[in-house]
């Protein structure tokens, strides 16, 4: 809201005596601003392919920009800003020049937004990765977006980020001047930037101080109001929320004086705002899908009313922008000879042809099942473990992949190099080379249950953390007991005979360096019930999973985009196996009482021990008051104390 100008006495006295008044918004006339907006746009420069068409990519986002502003030009009583709420990096192949190069930063810049905040996924390359792309960012020379960040912070000892922070600009908030208010002056926007606390668990290796984002809103937006004039205050989130619910909504229910909340890492889509007190929080989905158009303005009384909210679709009607396609095409050149070269791959190189149609896994919220794509990444694992250990390959017994690194799919048609890369594009190895490198550990036949019960129990509570895996399978009932939802579960041998899992054996197990880094949070999701300790061939528990990752016979990296596109370039075509789900894991939702009670584990024996007992309680507590009333009734009879027999 506008601060209050400080008018000096001698002025308005003059003014009061000449008769006239200070200026002041006319009535009827309002300040009204236009944002264009987006998060989580993950590298997106290209338009994705999917059934039923193309969508988004910066190529035709750029377009669009251009279609938006021209047409709301900023002016008299009005602005119009353009900013983004985070994860613009980490989700195509141009992501592995993020350090050298830093395009994604040069885009927001040419598609000329305004500010930007950074998400949990501009950590993936880790602190020192960032911190060499804010550097190349600012040596392009370019014209680049604000960056805020007011609650994620490198600690004090980290002087290499803090170097680079201060080298870009990175500030609490910005206050950006457009257009002119009914009074003359400027429109002036104060924007600020938190990450949430999911967030930030999201991004384990990141090295980052986190403020709670309330605490820290508070703080910025008493600062604002103390010391700027500004019309209006938005926050660039990247905390999230889910229509009513999330850490958007408590952000806005908790801090006053925010007038819009842009709420990133969610991946959500809102058709209407969510309105919490004065407060609108808007979300237009991920990966440029959708450009989000909000317009608001200020009434004559300082409140905020809502005038439109649009999501417009990035799609095959928005023609492609020369200048954008360009720069892609440049940075597109240097990933293959600076990236691909060593892999002998070229960005559009054919690996595949695919016959089949893979739904799209999408994170945060869709049903348990198993997925012919997931069971297709992890059947790549444990093919790239064997070419990788050639003549020394120590069986795999379980590999598996979590559902939040799953960040693309695959139509039916040729699947190229980039589109190999898209399926699993997150993260950086101990090697400092893009793409998260595949692990080795070894597990105990019961923590390997409780992985099982992680898939069944965790993933309504974390989305991201169900399972897709291959030598190794479960069935489920999801109306059973949480933490004792499994109800069987067998190793797969190589010839296909089901063997029981045995509690006090290690097995091996391979999956990506990121899956193995968030175990502690799983375990923190089950509240300490469920235990998962990836550990050596001797039982011992790991505590460095860098050590475990797996070399080739050349000692790079195996990384988990690059055994998925060496399992695909192996087989030609998509083998048939991969047309539907093979029963690996079986939901069985079932209402009757010996399917919700039977093969209890440790966690059911526990609870319906101690529902028993107290059923047990309750039996002897009612039967010991029956009978004391029974003797109470029996003496009163024999004394003669007024009782009388009914006499009907």
């Amino acid at each position: 809201m506008r601060g209050v100008r400080c008018i000096p006495v001698l002025v308005l006295l003059g003014a009061v005596l000449a008769g006239s008044a200070a200026p002041a918004q006319a009535q009827g006339e309002r300040d009204t601003l236009r944002i264009l907006f987006t998060h989580d746009t993950h590298d997106h420069w290209y338009p994705t392919q999917a059934e039923g068409g193309a969508y988004g990519g910066y190529t035709r986002l750029a377009t669009l920009l251009r279609q938006e502003r021209e047409a709301f030009p900023s002016g008299e009583g009005q602005a119009l800003v353009t900013l983004d709420a985070g994860d613009f990096s980490m989700g195509s192949l141009l992501q592995t020049i993020y350090s050298t190069d830093a395009p994604e930063l040069r885009a927001l810049g040419e598609m000329r937004y305004d500010a930007t905040t950074f998400g949990n996924h501009e950590f993936d390359y880790r602190a020192g990765g960032l911190a060499a792309m804010l550097n190349a960012a600012v040596e392009s020379g370019e014209t680049l977006p604000a960056i805020v960040e007011a609650n994620y912070r490198p600690p004090e000892s980290d002087t290499e980020s803090w170097a680079a922070w201060e080298n870009y600009g990175v500030t609490d908030y910005t206050v950006i001047e457009r257009g002119r208010s009914a009074d003359g002056d400027p429109l002036r926007i104060a924007v600020f930037g938190v990450m949430g606390e999911e967030a930030d668990s999201n991004a384990p290796m990141s090295g980052m101080e986190f403020e709670p984002a309330a605490q820290a809103a508070q703080r910025v937006v008493q600062e604002i109001q103390a010391r700027e004039e500004a019309d209006f205050i938005v926050c660039l989130s990247h905390s999230g929320t889910d229509n009513g619910k999330g850490e958007d909504y408590e952000l806005a229910r908790k801090v006053d004086g925010i007038d819009v909340i842009l709420s990133g890492h969610t991946h959500t889509t809102l058709e209407e705002p969510i309105r919490v007190g004065d407060t609108l929080i808007v979300s237009c989905g991920a990966d440029t899908a959708n450009l989000g158009r909000l317009t608001v303005e200020r009434n004559e009384n300082g409140g905020l009313e809502l005038v439109d909210y649009t999501l417009l679709p990035v799609d095959e009607t928005v023609p492609e922008d020369p200048e954008m396609a360009a720069m892609a095409e440049v940075f597109q050149r240097k990933v293959e000879e600076g990236y691909l070269r060593d892999y002998g791959l070229g960005y559009d190189q054919v690996l595949a042809q695919n016959p089949w149609s893979f739904p799209a896994i999408q994170t945060f919220g869709e049903a348990q099942q198993e997925e012919p794509l997931g069971n297709l990444i992890a059947d790549s694992y444990l093919y790239a473990v064997k070419k990788a250990e050639g003549a020394d390959y120590v069986p795999v017994d379980f590999a598996v992949v979590a559902e939040g690194v799953i960040r693309s799919s695959f139509t039916p048609g040729p699947i190229t190099t980039a589109d190999a890369f898209q399926v699993s594009s997150l993260g950086i190895g101990a090697d400092g080379t893009p793409g998260y490198p595949l692990i080795s550990a070894y597990l105990y036949g019961h923590e390997l249950k409780d992985a099982f019960e992680v898939d069944a129990s965790v993933t309504p509570l974390m989305p991201e953390a169900q399972l897709y895996g291959a030598g190794m399978g479960w069935s489920l009932n999801p109306h059973r007991l949480i933490f004792n939802k499994v109800t069987d579960c067998w190793q797969v041998l190589e010839d296909g005979t089901r063997v029981p899992i045995e509690d006090d054996r290690l097995y091996r197990v391979v999956t990506g360096l990121y899956c193995g880094q968030m175990l502690g949070t799983v375990n923190g999701q089950s509240f300490g019930i469920l235990g998962i300790t990836p550990r050596d061939e001797n039982g011992a528990p790991v505590e460095d999973l860098e050590a475990r990752i797996i070399h080739n016979a050349g000692g790079a990296e195996v990384k988990e985009w690059y055994a998925l596109a060496s399992y695909l370039r192996s087989m030609g075509t998509v083998d048939e196996r991969y047309a539907a789900p093979e029963g690996r894991k079986q939901v069985i939702p079932s209402w009757n009482p010996v399917d919700l009670l039977r093969s209890p584990n440790q966690v059911g024996l526990t609870v319906y021990g101690v529902v028993l007992g107290l059923v047990i309680l309750v039996l002897l507590v009612v039967s010991s008051g029956g009978r004391r009333k029974r003797r109470a009734y029996g003496k009163g009879r024999g004394r003669g104390n007024g009782y009388r027999p009914y006499r009907g």
